[in-house]
C-alpha cells in the first residue's frame, strides 16, 4: 500500500509468483540490453539511458499494480518512453515505423481508458481484486455492456499482445529499432499476454457466476490465427530482424491461444514456455544485429543480400567444381572456424532450438509441457473419459506446423549466413556484444536443466490464477502500517517561587 490507504481505495502493489516471474525475466532481459547497448549503441542518440530506465520502471509497475487506473498510468509510462527507444538513432526507416508505432498505441490507450470508464460506471470500482468480487453480482440488465467493455479494454491489450490483425505495425517498429531495443521491446509483447492472462483468470474465471470463460473463443481463435500469421511471415521473411519480429508473434499467438483454453496445467506449459520464448526472440535480435554487421562489413556481398529478391537463386547456393578448394587447391574441409564466427553460429543454432521448439531445451519442454496438457486435460491417467476437442487438436496441430515453418525458415537463414562460401572476413565481437547472447541463451539452458523445479513453480503458479479467492482475499484484507507515534513534547516545568 504505497500510500498507506486500505483497498480498494488506494494505490496497491502486488507480489505473487506470476509477477515475481516476470519481473525476475524482464530484470535478466533489460541486464543483457544494456550490457549489449553500452557496446556503441547508447551513444547513437541522447537520453538512451533514462529512457531505458523509465521503460522498466513501466514494466515493473505494470506486473506489480492490481489496479487498472494506476495500470494505465504504468502503461503510459511504458509506452512514453518506448517512444523515444524507438526512435533512438534516428534515420527515415526508424521515424516512419516510429510514427505508425505512436498512432497504433495511442489507439490502444484511448480503447485503454473507454474500458475502465465503462467499467467503473458498472462496478464503482477499478481494483482488481475488488472486481473479481464485484463482478459475479452485476444485475443481468447490465451484464452486456460489462462484456462490452472487457472485449473494449481487451482489445487494448490484444493490440500490444500483437494479436492479428491488429500486428502489422510489430515486425516494422521491432525491426528499424535497435538492437538492444528491439530485444527489450521483444519482452514488451509480453505484458499484454500477461495482462490478459492476468485479469481474464481474475475476472471471468470459473468464479465468475454467468460470465465464466467469457470471451475463451476469441482468445483462442485469435491466438490460433495469429500464430498462422507469424510462421507464414518467418517463412517470407529475409532480413534475420523481420524473422525476430514474427518469431515473438508466433510465441505470442501461442501464449494467447493457450490461456484460452482455461485450464491449469496448459497455463502451467504456457508460462513455462514465455520465459524461454522470450529470452530466445530477444538473443535472436541482438544476435541479428552482429550477423548483419559481420554480413555488411564491405566484403562481397550476394544478390539476396542487396535486394532481398530472390535467396534461392543465390549464386552462393549454387555448387561448383573444386568448391572444396582453395586458390591452392588445398582442401578447406578440417579449417579452424574462427571464434567469433563459430559463437555465432552456436548462437543461431541455440535460438532455432528454443524458438522451433526441439529437443533437447527448453522451447521444446514448454511445448512438450502444452501438448500433453491438450491431449490429457485432466493428467495423466484421468482423462480417459474427457477426449481432446476439436480446438485442442487444432491448437496441438498449429504448433507443431508452426514449429516446422520456423524450423524451415531458421534453417534457410543459418545456411545462407554461415553455410555457404563467402569473402568476408572474421567477425570482430567485444566481450559487451557476446555475453549478453551468452546471458540469454544460458538462462534457456538452465530452464531446461532445472526444468522439474521450473515446472513445479509453473503449476503453482497456474493453480493460484485459477483459483482466485487467495489473491482477492490477499488484497483486500491488507492494512495500512499506521504511522510511529510521536513522542508528546516535553513539558516545561513551572519555576517554582
Amino acid at each position: 500500500l504505497p500510500g498507506n490507504w486500505p483497498a480498494p481505495f488506494g494505490i496497491v502493489l502486488v507480489l505473487d509468483r506470476l509477477s515475481a516471474m516476470m519481473l525476475v525475466l524482464t530484470s535478466g532481459v533489460a541486464l543483457a540490453s544494456i550490457l549489449f547497448a553500452t557496446a556503441h549503441w547508447h551513444r547513437a542518440g541522447v537520453h538512451f539511458h533514462p529512457l531505458f530506465q523509465f521503460q522498466l520502471m513501466g514494466l515493473a509497475g505494470a506486473f506489480l499494480t492490481a489496479d487498472l487506473f494506476n495500470l494505465f498510468v504504468f502503461f503510459e509510462i511504458m509506452l512514453a518512453a518506448s517512444y523515444g527507444l524507438l526512435l533512438h538513432g534516428s534515420g527515415r526507416q526508424r521515424v516512419k515505423a516510429g510514427l505508425h508505432y505512436i498512432a497504433i498505441n495511442l489507439a490502444a490507450s484511448s480503447l485503454f481508458l473507454i474500458g475502465v470508464s465503462m467499467l467503473y460506471g458498472i462496478t464503482g470500482t477499478l481494483n482488481m481484486a475488488d472486481l473479481a468480487r464485484s463482478i459475479p453480482t452485476v444485475v443481468e440488465a447490465d451484464r452486456g455492456l460489462l462484456h462490452s467493455a472487457a472485449a473494449i479494454l481487451a482489445t487494448a491489450f490484444l493490440i500490444k499482445a500483437a494479436v492479428w490483425p491488429l500486428n502489422f505495425w510489430l515486425v516494422p517498429a521491432y525491426s528499424a529499432a535497435t538492437a538492444p531495443v528491439g530485444a527489450l521491446f521483444a519482452l514488451m509483447t509480453k505484458v499484454g499476454v500477461y495482462t490478459l492472462l492476468r485479469l481474464w483468470t481474475l475476472l471471468f474465471g470459473f468464479e465468475a457466476g454467468a460470465s465464466t470463460l467469457f470471451g475463451s473463443l476469441w482468445l483462442v481463435g485469435g491466438g490460433m490465427v495469429t500464430m498462422v500469421f507469424g510462421a507464414i511471415g518467418m517463412l517470407g521473411a529475409q532480413r534475420l530482424t523481420h524473422l525476430a519480429g514474427f518469431a515473438a508473434i508466433v510465441s505470442s499467438g501461442t501464449l494467447l491461444a493457450a490461456a484460452g483454453f482455461g485450464q491449469p496445467r496448459l497455463t502451467a506449459g504456457l508460462l513455462y514456455y514465455l520465459p524461454s520464448s522470450t529470452l530466445a526472440v530477444s538473443a535472436l535480435f541482438l544476435l541479428a544485429d552482429l550477423i548483419d554487421r559481420w554480413r555488411n562489413d564491405g566484403a562481397h556481398q550476394a544478390p539476396h543480400e542487396q535486394g532481398d529478391d530472390a535467396p534461392f537463386l543465390s549464386p552462393e547456393l549454387v555448387p561448383t567444381d573444386a568448391h572444396n578448394l582453395d586458390d591452392n587447391e588445398q582442401v578447406l574441409v578440417g579449417r579452424v572456424i574462427p571464434a567469433a564466427t563459430a559463437m555465432l553460429g552456436l548462437s543461431f543454432l541455440l535460438c532455432t532450438l528454443v524458438i522451433t521448439g526441439l529437443p533437447p531445451l527448453s522451447g521444446f519442454v514448454g511445448k512438450f509441457a502444452m501438448l500433453t496438457a491438450l491431449l490429457n486435460p485432466l493428467g495423466m491417467g484421468a482423462s480417459a473419459d474427457t477426449p481432446p476437442s476439436p480446438w485442442s487438436w487444432t491448437l496441438l496441430a498449429l504448433m507443431i506446423g508452426s514449429g516446422l515453418l520456423a524450423l524451415l525458415s531458421l534453417t534457410r537463414t543459418g545456411i545462407r549466413h554461415f553455410w555457404t562460401s563467402h569473402n568476408r572476413t572474421a567477425p570482430v565481437l567485444s566481450v559487451l556484444e557476446g555475453a549478453p547472447i551468452a546471458l540469454l541463451l544460458g538462462a534457456c539452458i538452465v530452464l531446461t536443466v532445472q526444468a522439474n523445479p521450473v515446472m513445479d513453480y509453473a503449476n503453482s503458479t497456474a493453480q493460484a490464477l485459477h483459483t482466485p479467492a487467495s489473491y482477492v482475499h490477499a488484497v483486500l484484507s491488507a492494512r495500512p502500517v499506521p504511522n510511529p507515534t510521536s513522542a508528546p513534547p516535553a513539558m516545561a516545568r513551572p519555576e517554582t517561587p
